[in-house]
């Protein structure tokens, strides 16, 4: 295996299968673009088998922090330590940056991901809530 970070849209292209859906050029663009986000891909005889995505959050009385976004291993690749290899990629690519800490929000009935975290060395901290606020574009027009 061989994680390696992704630097062009086209690497995002290839490694499509990996998202929920469709890789945009132009999202993936402004995502490369942005100096606090970072995609790792795992590579396996070449074909792309996982990523990670990582985004820093900087706060003026905390410092930084990442943020693992999102974590994907196809499932002809799993429970290889895929997963737990990315995760410890991108801790390792936090704290190269100078990050504080690294966290993960997970679904609590996720036991795939839950285990996976655990064994790349996270740490559960306690009950956590979401909440969201959908933006659609023309809501955001003035």
């Amino acid at each position: 295996m061989d994680i390696r970070r992704a630097v062009t849209p086209a690497e995002i292209a290839a490694a499509e299968g990996l998202f929920d859906g469709p890789a945009r050029e132009e999202w993936s663009a402004r995502f490369l673009a942005s100096p606090g986000h970072v995609m790792l891909i795992a590579y396996v005889d070449g074909v792309p088998a996982g990523m990670v995505t990582g985004v820093e959050m900087s706060h003026p009385d905390k410092g930084t922090e990442m943020c693992l976004y999102e974590l994907s291993v196809d499932e002809g690749y799993r429970r290889r330590g895929i997963g737990r290899a990315l995760a410890l990629a991108l801790a390792f690519e936090a704290e190269s940056r100078g990050c504080y800490g690294m966290w993960v929000g997970v679904d609590t009935d996720n036991e795939a991901a839950l285990a996976t975290y655990a064994s790349a060395g996270a740490r559960d901290e306690g009950l956590f809530a979401m909440r969201g606020w959908p933006i659609a574009p023309e809501a955001a027009a003035p």
